[in-house]
C-alpha cells in the first residue's frame, strides 16, 4: 500500500511536543496563526490515562486544534493500546510514541529514549496500538543513545518498528545521553547529524521521515525537503523556535502548503486569542495559564519587551485582558511604520 493511503493529513510541517509548553492553550494560539501545521500535545504517559482519576485533564482539547496528535509515553503494549483507544475516542488525529525523552523520571518508568535499546518492545507497543485504533500510529525517536548510536543500530531499530506497521518516523537528529546530561543539555550538547536522517530516507524510501532538532528558520527546513542535503525528507518538525517566536508560523501555510490565503496579523491573532482566553476564564482557568503562551508574539519587533511584560502582568494581576487587543494593534502599527 502506498504511503499516501495511510496519511489523512500532511506532516510537511509540525510543531514538536514540548513539556510545559504545548498544552491545549498554546495549541490554540498556534492554530490561530497557522491553519495547516500539525500540532502535538505534551507527552502524556499511558499510566496517567489508564490508571489516573482525571484522564480528561490530559486528553482535553478544542476542536479548532485539528489536526492534532497526542504523544504517548509508555512501554506496556496493552496499556498503550488502551491509552491509544481513549485518545482516538476523544478525537485525536494521530498517536505518536515518544522514544526520545531522556529524563531520569521518564527512564524510571521505562519509556522514552531508553527504549531505543529495546526495538522489539517498541514494535510490540506499535502493533498493539495499531490493532486498537484506526488513526495513524507514529514514532518520534533520537538517532541513538549512549553507545548505541551507530547508523547500523538506527537502521535496525527502524526496520524492527516498521515491521510492526509504523510508516512515519520523526527523527530528532541527535543522540541522547541517558546519564550525565539534563534534558535541556540533551537538546543542545550532542551534535546534530542531519545526514543520518537523509541516509534513512535513502535506505527506506517507502517510509516517511520528518526531521527534528535545531531548526530555527522554517525556510531552512524546506531545504531538507529537497535533495540539497541528500534524499529529500518528507517534513520538518520545529520546537523551541515555534514556541519562543510563534509568529514564524504565519509563513508556514504559504511556504509548506502553497496556501495563498493571507496570514493573520499579530493583532488579529491576539483579538481571537483574547476571546478564547475569556471563554477559558469563564470555566475557571487562570488568565495567566492562557496568556503566557503569547509572550513571544512580537519577538523581534519594536516594543517586544513591553509586550512580554504586559502579557505576563495582565495574566497574573487580573487586569482587563481585552486591553491587550488595542496594545497588539498599536504594536502592529509601529512595526509597519518601522518596516
Amino acid at each position: 500500500m502506498k504511503l499516501e493511503d495511510h496519511v489523512p493529513f500532511s506532516r510537511r510541517f509540525s510543531v514538536a511536543p514540548m513539556m510545559d509548553r504545548t498544552d491545549r492553550h498554546c495549541r490554540v494560539l498556534m492554530r490561530l496563526i497557522s491553519r495547516r501545521a500539525l500540532l502535538y500535545t505534551e507527552m502524556v504517559t499511558s499510566p496517567a490515562l489508564v490508571r489516573g482519576r482525571t484522564p480528561e485533564r490530559f486528553l482535553g482539547f478544542s476542536e479548532i486544534e485539528h489536526p492534532v496528535a497526542l504523544q504517548l509515553g509508555g512501554s506496556d503494549p496493552q496499556e498503550m493500546a488502551t491509552a491509544a483507544r481513549m485518545a482516538a475516542d476523544r478525537g485525536y488525529d494521530e498517536i505518536n510514541l515518544n522514544i526520545g525523552c531522556p529524563s531520569d523520571r521518564v527512564q524510571s518508568g521505562r519509556f522514552g529514549a531508553c527504549l531505543m535499546a529495546e526495538p522489539q518492545l517498541v514494535a510490540d507497543c506499535v502493533a498493539a496500538m495499531r490493532q486498537a485504533v484506526s488513526i495513524p500510529v507514529t514514532v518520534k525517536t533520537r538517532i541513538g543513545i549512549d553507545n548505541l548510536d551507530s547508523p547500523e543500530h538506527l537502521a535496525g531499530f527502524i526496520t524492527t518498528v516498521a515491521q510492526a506497521g509504523c510508516i512515519s518516523f520523526t527523527i530528532h537528529a541527535r543522540k541522547a545521553w541517558l546519564k550525565g546530561l539534563s534534558p535541556k543539555e540533551n537538546r543542545e550538547i550532542p551534535p546534530l547529524h542531519y545526514d543520518r536522517v537523509h541516509a534513512l530516507k535513502a535506505q527506506f524510501p517507502h517510509l516517511e521521515f520528518i526531521l527534528n532538532g535545531g531548526i530555527t528558520d522554517i525556510r531552512v527546513g524546506l531545504e531538507h525537503m529537497s535533495n540539497a542535503h541528500g534524499a529529500a525528507l518528507d517534513g520538518v518538525m520545529v520546537g523551541r523556535a515555534a514556541y519562543d517566536t510563534p509568529y514564524i508560523l504565519a509563513e508556514v501555510d504559504r511556504l509548506y502548503f502553497a496556501d495563498t490565503a493571507p496570514a493573520p496579523t499579530r493583532a488579529e491573532v491576539m483579538a481571537a486569542y483574547v476571546d478564547y482566553a475569556h471563554s477559558q476564564m469563564a470555566v475557571g482557568t487562570f488568565a495567566h495559564h492562557v496568556l503566557r503562551h503569547a509572550a513571544g508574539l512580537f519577538h523581534g519587533c519594536p516594543g517586544a519587551r513591553g509586550w512580554r511584560t504586559s502579557v505576563m502582568t495582565f495574566g497574573r494581576e487580573g487586569k482587563n485582558i481585552t486591553d491587550l487587543i488595542a496594545l497588539a494593534a498599536d504594536l502592529d502599527s509601529q512595526r509597519a511604520e518601522a518596516a
